[in-house]
């Protein structure tokens, strides 16, 4: 965001600007490991990283199964997704979050029942517009539901559940019951089989104190809607499974908080010492609010925090950790340091320096996941065992 300046603070506050874009680090990174991955995508003014991220995990996991590079819809899960929502929205007269915010794991399941369809055969753009728009709709089915779910008649109709496909098919499209690809015909659920995708093939994966290490718990965030659950492990195993899955050829669908500072707009997330908050005070009325992607200082590369399993307990009881964007991890660089950086794929474009790739740090990984999917087979025996998984 702009920073506001008034008067003769104008003058003062453009110099520190200059000054600060001076000082941006000029990172330096080698490659150590790249596995492949398809085109970087957009979901512009729509909530659905999950989605966006998920599938390409699932499209590299595809790539290193069959070789077969493929653009699925996200669409088509979303519209689905938003579906099995709201009926369970409806049966807990409301008593559920309903928003464009999912998890991983709604992908596998929507894969896993209903399919899945190419972005050819079902686009998801039936709106007047090349890149998604969703507040429209998002706020259009949000009503919808609190009507239904309000129950008016006292006995829900059997008409509702149309009315509700009736909304998400205007902007999305109706679903393909069949498409073709590469000349042979598939209806979503033949092609979910011809992909060979799995969802018991995956696992996913946390690190948190306020339940038992190498037990699963479900994750107590709202876009956790279905309720799945997840392995917690030791930060340090966790990050294990990360470096052994980038290793072995495996990506990783990766959930993160990105409201830290260190989290920049131009491809950099480290983990930085927390200033203090100015939201509120004198400083944020005269110099406006402080720009919370400031550039990290030059010369030498920013010093980050020594991440502990305290402090990410701490960042989650205290809500600064949450599940804020979904992305794909793909890769493993290092800088001129030598400090480790796992290769973010982000779903914002071919924005920032690196053109839609962001360089996360060992630090910042350790400190702000909240959760990781994987294959299984990502998984270092040790560990694996310890979870009880084969």
């Amino acid at each position: 965001m702009k920073l506001k300046f008034i008067l003769a603070a104008a003058a003062f506050g453009f110099a520190a600007l200059a000054a600060s874009a001076q000082q941006t680090p000029d990172y330096e990174f080698t490659v150590i490991k790249e596995n492949p991955i398809t085109s970087i995508k957009n979901q512009y003014r729509s909530g659905t990283c999950w989605c966006y991220s998920a599938l390409s995990f699932v499209e590299s996991e595809i790539l290193r199964t069959k070789g077969i590079e493929l653009d699925l819809s996200e669409m088509f899960v979303v519209g689905k997704s938003y579906r099995d929502r709201a009926v369970k929205y409806v049966r807990l007269d409301g008593h559920l979050n309903f928003a464009a915010g999912s998890s991983f794991g709604d992908v596998l399941h929507v894969i896993n029942d209903y399919g899945i369809a190419t972005q050819d055969a079902m686009p998801g753009m039936n709106y007047g517009s090349a890149l998604p728009e969703q507040n429209e709709l998002d706020a259009a089915l949000k009503g919808y539901v609190n009507g239904i779910a309000s129950n008016p008649n006292r006995k829900l109709t059997t008409a509702w559940l149309r009315g509700f496909d009736g909304i998400v098919e205007a902007y999305f499209g109706e679903y393909p019951t069949t498409f073709k690809y590469e000349g042979k015909e598939y209806t979503p659920e033949s092609f979910r089989d011809y992909l060979g995708i799995n969802m018991d093939d995956y696992v996913n994966i946390t690190s948190f104190t306020h339940h038992p290490f190498y037990s699963q718990f479900v994750i107590e965030v709202p876009d956790n809607w279905r309720w799945d659950t997840a392995y917690n492990l030791p930060m340090d195993e966790m990050m294990e499974v990360m470096y052994n899955a980038i290793e072995k050829g495996y990506t990783i669908a990766w959930g993160s908080d990105v409201s830290e500072t260190g989290f920049t707009r131009n491809g950099i997330a480290v983990a930085l010492a927390e200033a203090a908050a100015t939201t509120g005070s004198d400083q944020e009325r005269w110099v406006g609010k402080a720009d919370a992607k400031v550039e990290t200082p030059k010369v030498a590369l920013p010093q980050e925090v020594t991440v502990t399993q305290e402090m990410r307990q701490e960042g989650y009881d205290r809500k600064t950790t949450t599940d804020d964007h979904g992305m794909h991890i793909y890769g493993l660089a290092q800088d001129q340091n030598g400090t480790k950086y796992f290769m973010v794929k982000n779903s914002w474009g071919e924005t920032g320096k690196y053109k839609g790739v962001w360089y996360a740090s060992d630090s910042f990984v350790k400190y702000k996941t909240l959760n990781v999917v994987v294959h299984k087979d990502a998984l270092p025996k040790n560990i694996a065992k310890k979870l009880g998984i084969k």
